[in-house]
């Protein structure tokens, strides 16, 4: 998938979740079952995620090579990056405590989906000052898969938001 495509299905992943997320009622928003958490704190579950990342795509790609290095091999593809993080998921990967959202309340449920919208737009922004060659030669780390090309860590990025919307319908649908 080249860079623009990439752009591409970022906002449009994002777009489709603040659409389905401004859609919530107060009671779905806050609803909470099992050890799930609520599709607020999975909403800020994502901002907290994003974040990280758009910070450390805005420093300057010398010193990502610096930090953390270069690949040693080729970018997987978005489904195979897909399939290692459910393989993780399904041997009991979770989040860590970092990313761990603190519960959320109805009245910040705006707001939050406002941040996420920022970071998302700069992420988007700052994604286009790489070139094809960068998304693949720098690596970045990811506290679940490990060392991700800046392609791989944008694929995940873009799926992790499908993958919390597909967790908050299940989620409102064992509900009812």
């Amino acid at each position: 998938m080249s860079r623009d495509e990439l752009m591409i299905m970022l906002k449009k992943n994002y777009a489709d979740f603040f659409d389905f997320i401004s859609g919530l009622s107060r009671e779905d928003f806050l609803l909470q079952m099992k050890d799930k958490w609520s599709p607020g704190q999975q909403l800020k579950h994502l901002l907290i995620s994003v974040k990280p990342v758009r910070q450390i795509l805005g420093l300057p790609a010398f010193l990502l090579l610096f930090v953390w290095g270069k690949a040693n091999r080729k970018s997987r593809t978005y489904e195979e990056l897909v399939h290692k993080y459910q393989e993780k998921l399904a041997i009991g990967g979770r989040a860590t405590a970092r990313f761990v959202p603190k519960p959320v309340v109805w009245e910040d449920k705006e707001k939050l989906i406002q941040k996420l919208n920022s970071e998302v737009e700069a992420l988007v922004k700052i994604i286009k000052g790489f070139s094809e060659e960068e998304l693949d030669k720098i690596i970045l780390p990811h506290p679940l898969l490990g060392k991700l090309t800046v392609r791989e860590m944008l694929y995940f990025t873009s799926y992790h938001v499908s993958h919390h919307k597909s967790g908050i319908t299940k989620l409102i649908t064992e509900r009812k």
